[in-house]
Formats: structure tokens, C-alpha cells, sequence
């Protein structure tokens, strides 16, 4: 009887071992980031300097379903006069499939004026499932996003052949639900922020309107026009002004930053 079970038991193990291989993982072309780079933002309300954020992508020996990732950092936080009308201090991670540039673990620690969120996923993508805690569970589709893993995602999204008014949708996961976010090209535009003059891809996220945005338009972003394919700023209107994101430091890029546009020496 026990060399039944044990049997039983081996047979089990490779059945789920082998299931798990015979899965056909989406994989993308990733020629936009790498280990070691860093992305850092300020935030301003009008003019002035609100906060700032940084992203991160680090190397990590954790795996999901023996597969190896990437472990992306995300921290923002309030700056100044800011800190003590409503002070923020939120971090996200999230560990991003190399070769398919979506997640397996999501770690969110939000501290928003006092309102905290803490959020640990863990997405069974073996399985279409993820789980949020304890034995709670939601179904999803193979490859499904979450909020730092689907910016990462973007990049790597095929920009070379796309036209005017063509649109970008994948679905991603969050507060338990799962949304189809949709980011629509609206043409090249030369901007130019602190660090200087970049060639960029502008951008507006399909959004429902009639919530905190009552247009397309409110909501605009600039992504450098190279193979690095960084947002260089972002756009927002809300019912009581203007917040921009802008680059202002950089390092560990995979790729040169050729969109940026440097000065015409005079003659």
C-alpha cells in the first residue's frame, strides 16, 4: 500500500511538472531596458516641486515556475511643503518574466495621508489565476499585466510601423479586477524639458471618460523616439490645475539615447 501512494504520489509530481512545461508562455522582443537602469522623475503642480519617482530594474534569484525575472522597483514620494499637507510614501514592485515581460509576484505598500494599501499577488500565469491573499483567488488570462509590469510591457510593444490613431490594448490586473488599458498614438512632437530637447512619440490613454478626467486630451505622454523607448513626460489636467512628470536623471540605459537633441554648435 505505501509503494501504491508513493507511486501515486511521483505521478503527480511529473504530471504537474510536465503540464507546466508544455504551457506556451507569450514571449516579447524586449531591445528597451535591462538590469541596472534607473529612471527618475519629478512631479510639479504648476510650479512647483511636488514630488518625485523612481523606477528601478534589478536582478533577482527568484523565480516563477523556474522561469528567470526581473525585479522592477517602483517608489514615489512627496517632496517639501507637500509633506505636510498630504504626505505620500508609496512603493511598488513588481517581478517581470524575462523573456515574456509580464508578472509573477506584484508588491504594492501605499501610504497616502494616512490611507494605506498593502497588496501582495502572486499570479499563478501557469494557471490563469491569481491570488491576492489567503485562499482568494480571481481568474485571468495568460500574460495579464499589473500596474509596474504593464509600463515595462509598453516599451516593448512594436512602435516602428504604427500610424496615427492606432491604438495599443492589454489587459491588466488590479484592486481585484481586471481592466483593458488602451494608449492611442497621436503623432511625433519635439519637446523640450529641463534636460534638454528630446524627438518623441506622443501618446493618450483610451480612458472612460466622465470619472476623474473629462477627456482623452487631459491626459497626454511623451516617449523617446529611440530604441529605449523612456517616457520623457507626462501631462495631466484635473478639476483644480496641472500635474507634469518630467525626467530628470538617467542611468543604466540599455540602448543610446539618440532622441535627445543636442545643441547646434555655433560656427
Amino acid at each position: 500500500m505505501k509503494k501504491l501512494f508513493l507511486f501515486i504520489g511521483c505521478f503527480i509530481l511529473l504530471f504537474s511538472m510536465t503540464s507546466s512545461s508544455l504551457i506556451t508562455y507569450p514571449t516579447v522582443s524586449n531591445k528597451a531596458f535591462q538590469v541596472g537602469e534607473v529612471l527618475r522623475y519629478r512631479i510639479s503642480y504648476g510650479f512647483i516641486d511636488a514630488g518625485e519617482a523612481v523606477l528601478e530594474v534589478k536582478s533577482t534569484t527568484k523565480k516563477g515556475v523556474n522561469r528567470e525575472l526581473f525585479h522592477v522597483k517602483g517608489t514615489g514620494k512627496t517632496l517639501g511643503g507637500f509633506n505636510s499637507v498630504f504626505k505620500v510614501v508609496d512603493t511598488y514592485e513588481s517581478y517581470i518574466d524575462k523573456k515574456g515581460v509580464f508578472p509573477w509576484f506584484f508588491v504594492r505598500r501605499v501610504d497616502e495621508g494616512g490611507y494605506k494599501i498593502n497588496q501582495d499577488y502572486t499570479f499563478h500565469q501557469d494557471k490563469n489565476k491569481v491570488n491576492v491573499g489567503g485562499s482568494t483567488e480571481f481568474k485571468t488570462t495568460l500574460g495579464i499585466q499589473d500596474m509596474i509590469s504593464a509600463f515595462y510591457y509598453a516599451r516593448t510593444l512594436n512602435f516602428k510601423t504604427m500610424k496615427v490613431n492606432d491604438t495599443f490594448e492589454f489587459k491588466c490586473f488590479m484592486d481585484n479586477e481586471i481592466f483593458l488599458l488602451k494608449i492611442k498614438f497621436v503623432g511625433n512632437e519635439e519637446i523640450t524639458i529641463k534636460k534638454g530637447k528630446f524627438n518623441c512619440h506622443k501618446f493618450v490613454p483610451v480612458i472612460q471618460t466622465g470619472r476623474l478626467f473629462k477627456n482623452e486630451s487631459d491626459v497626454n505622454f511623451w516617449i523617446t523616439n529611440d530604441e529605449n523607448r523612456i517616457p520623457i513626460q507626462v501631462k495631466a489636467k484635473i478639476p483644480v490645475g496641472t500635474i507634469k512628470m518630467q525626467l530628470v536623471e538617467w542611468a543604466g540605459l540599455k540602448n543610446s539615447l539618440t532622441s535627445k537633441i543636442e545643441p547646434k554648435k555655433a560656427k
